[in-house]
């Protein structure tokens, strides 16, 4: 066996998401997501997991979906093009304002200010060209406030700054291509790097398409007191969508899950991110001082809505990230941070022609303008935290307390009049506007973490946290029916988690179970009003482990059960919701990859992913019955500068839907999931 191979299966072996104590200690050193930093040596009271960089090259994702179900507890649908709906710890995720229960960041600072999220931002981060992508699961950390309750997704893009680049070409069924391209010049202390991505797509289904350019660029300037690091993140997205398919298990016709009854529904939208990583260090003390702008905007067809209107929404702003780090010892540091942004944003939603549909669709889904306003919002959060070593028990304690305020102004007349003031018929419009107002809310978040060395290689740990999500612009500013004031109050989420992670010979594992309790849940009840007083349960069993079974063949699992369930009386039709499942929110879901090296030049992957079947309504009378896929992987390095991928997704051809939902107005619907396709990527390096 070649020294080359041999080194492969150890990192293979060592290298999995588990932590292990001393070992996990310096992998955590470098943990951006944990520490916004190089940051503690202390294991830590909570789960990162991470996809690296070359799972990232043998998946060469299409779509972040295809990343995420190698982590447990993640559970992605894929819409069509570029869109999803996400899941962490929690159901599915839908609605406005849902995507405020996951934060998603890249290299540590949020895609979206938070009062503003969109529940498909992540198709604004460079995960094409990710180093890699990190989940923390939980509200685990003081570092991050409102949004991270269920958890973060962290894409980290690569210091390309080094004298080395690659080109890459990806070749797909169904007219898929994509172009990659990442070049750096290192000059010493400093260099400079770039990283592009451009992607078309025509699609599987009838008139759907997308077309996407990425683009990266990185700076670093290090001298004997400061590092450095800035970056530049460019995403441009022009998308001709596809919705859903209606009809009970219509996905198993071909002809029906390859037709788009939308035609005309797209999503434009380009995303501009800038940032600055100063940091300062001595023996004993680190600042990080992390300045940023942001700059959106999207226009989107709501093909899923009456009267189909259309969508532009923009946000520009700026914040600070700020962190002092003090190492007292070898056994106690103290982190002080405070976070601060400001962000304008506009909302306007017309409708260009008029309602097709019943009588009473007609008449309360006017044409014209539904809403038109303008937010200004401020964030400002302090927070702390303390390891404190002793002997084999390390104690992590902190706290956050987060202020966001907005400043609402309705462009429009206030009320449920179209929008040149006469009134609708049946008892009024649709959509109502509130009056201008000014709203602001606070939250502190607590956190109490232990973890206890066991032995050389496994960390027992627990934490108590709590998270919580400000209300988000569109459930306070867009209100339906009757409805004039959204009086709403923060989400909260307590969670207590337990687990054990480590490595026992050939086997890095972490084993953690949860059980989260929230309350003062957002959502619209049956009178269309946007209240928050639901509640809701979510207990959870995860595990992650990869085990070399010998030199050629080694193993990864990523599985969890867990159960969601409505906590609160809510009267859904005849239906009292409380104590039932709630709905999208499989109770396993489970990812195996088999991964064989029969040489030095060739790695083979078979994966099998399992979803079991789910309630799509919350009163639990209708259900999707789950599927199971194959995937196939073989990369061949011929020489060291030249890689040839090839990908068999799905490859028992099986009919399936990638997200399925039962609304009372159209009933069964889905988003079908493609069948057998193949992939091929080559790249060059220098």
């Amino acid at each position: 066996m070649t020294l080359r191979r041999a080194s492969l299966l150890v990192y293979m072996a060592l290298s999995s998401t588990a932590v292990m104590a001393d070992k996990l200690a310096n992998i955590e050193r470098i943990t951006t997501t944990a520490t916004r930093s190089v940051g503690s040596a202390t294991p830590l009271p909570f789960v990162i997991s991470t996809v690296s960089q070359q799972q990232l090259a043998l998946i060469a994702p299409t779509h972040i979906e295809q990343v995420l179900k190698q982590i447990a507890g993640a559970n992605v649908q894929h819409g069509n093009g570029q869109e999803y709906l996400p899941a962490l710890r929690s159901p599915v995720l839908s609605g406005a304002g849902a995507c405020g229960g996951i934060l998603t960041t890249e290299d540590g600072i949020a895609l979206r200010a938070a009062g503003f999220c969109n529940i498909n931002e992540l198709f604004e981060a460079h995960t094409e060209m990710a180093e890699r992508i990190e989940v923390l699961k939980g509200p685990g950390s003081a570092l991050y406030g409102s949004n991270a309750v269920h958890g973060v997704i962290n894409v980290i893009t690569p210091d390309s700054t080094q004298d080395r680049g690659f080109a890459g070409l990806d070749l797909g069924s169904f007219g898929y291509k994509r172009a990659k391209f990442q070049q750096g010049h290192d000059m010493g202390d400093s260099g400079i790097g770039i990283s592009a991505s451009v992607t078309r797509d025509s699609g599987y289904r009838d008139d759907e398409s997308v077309e996407q350019e990425k683009l990266s660029l990185r700076y670093r300037l290090e001298t004997d007191d400061l590092a450095v690091m800035s970056g530049l993140t460019f995403t441009h997205l022009d998308q001709q969508t596809a919705g859903f398919i209606e009809g009970f298990e219509s996905y198993k016709d071909r002809d029906v899950a390859q037709s788009n009854a939308y035609p005309d529904a797209f999503r434009s939208a380009q995303a501009l991110r800038v940032w600055s990583q100063f940091t300062w260090q001595d023996e004993r003390n680190t600042l990080v001082l992390t300045p940023y702008f942001r700059d959106q905007n999207m226009t989107f067809f709501k093909h899923f809505l009456p009267g189909t209107p259309l969508e532009e929404n923009a946000q520009t702003g700026a914040g600070i990230q700020s962190l002092w780090r003090y190492q007292e010892d070898e056994n106690i540091q103290i982190e002080l941070g405070f976070d601060s942004e400001y962000t304008q944003a506009t909302m306007l939603q017309y409708q260009q022609n008029p309602t097709q549909g019943s009588a009473f669709l007609v008449a309360t889904v006017p044409q014209g303008k539904h809403y038109d306003y303008e937010v200004a919002s401020s964030l400002y959060a302090p927070f702390f935290n303390l390891q404190w070593q002793w002997q084999a028990l390390s104690i992590d304690v902190g706290a956050r307390f987060e202020h966001l305020s907005y400043d609402y102004e309705n462009n429009m007349q206030a009320g449920r009049n179209r929008d040149d003031g006469t009134p609708c018929a049946m008892g009024g419009c649709r959509y109502s506007r509130p009056q201008s107002s000014e709203n602001s809310f606070s939250t502190w978040s607590p956190k109490l973490g232990l973890s206890m060395v066991l032995n050389d290689n496994n960390v027992l740990y627990s934490n108590l946290s709590k998270g919580y999500r400000a209300p988000q612009a569109s459930e306070l500013y867009q209100l339906e029916r009757k409805q004039t004031v959204a009086d709403l109050a923060p989400e909260t989420a307590s969670n207590l988690e337990i687990g054990l992670k480590g490595n026992i010979a050939a086997l890095s594992y972490i084993l953690s179970a949860y059980t989260m309790d929230k309350k003062q849940v957002i959502f619209r009840d049956s009178d269309f009003f946007t209240i928050n007083d639901g509640q809701s349960s979510h207990r959870g069993v995860e595990v992650e482990f990869e085990y070399a079974i010998n030199l050629d063949w080694q193993i990864r699992f990523a599985g969890t059960h867990a159960k969601h369930k409505y906590e609160s009386d809510q009267q859904l039709g005849e239906i009292n919701i409380k104590g039932n499942e709630m709905d999208t929110a499989p109770r396993n879901i489970a990812n195996v990859q088999l991964n064989w090296q029969p040489s030095d030049t060739i790695n083979t992957s078979l994966e099998w992913h399992h979803v079991s079947r789910y309630f799509t309504d919350a009163e639990n009378r209708h259900e999707y019955e789950g599927h199971q896929l194959l995937n196939v992987r073989v990369n061949w390095q011929p020489t060291a500068q030249l890689s040839l991928t090839l990908r068999i997704n799905n490859l028992a051809d099986t009919a399936y839907a990638d997200r399925a939902d039962y609304t009372s107005f159209s009933g069964d619907r889905y988003f079908p999931g493609k069948p057998r396709h193949l992939a091929m990527t080559m790249q060059y390096s220098w």
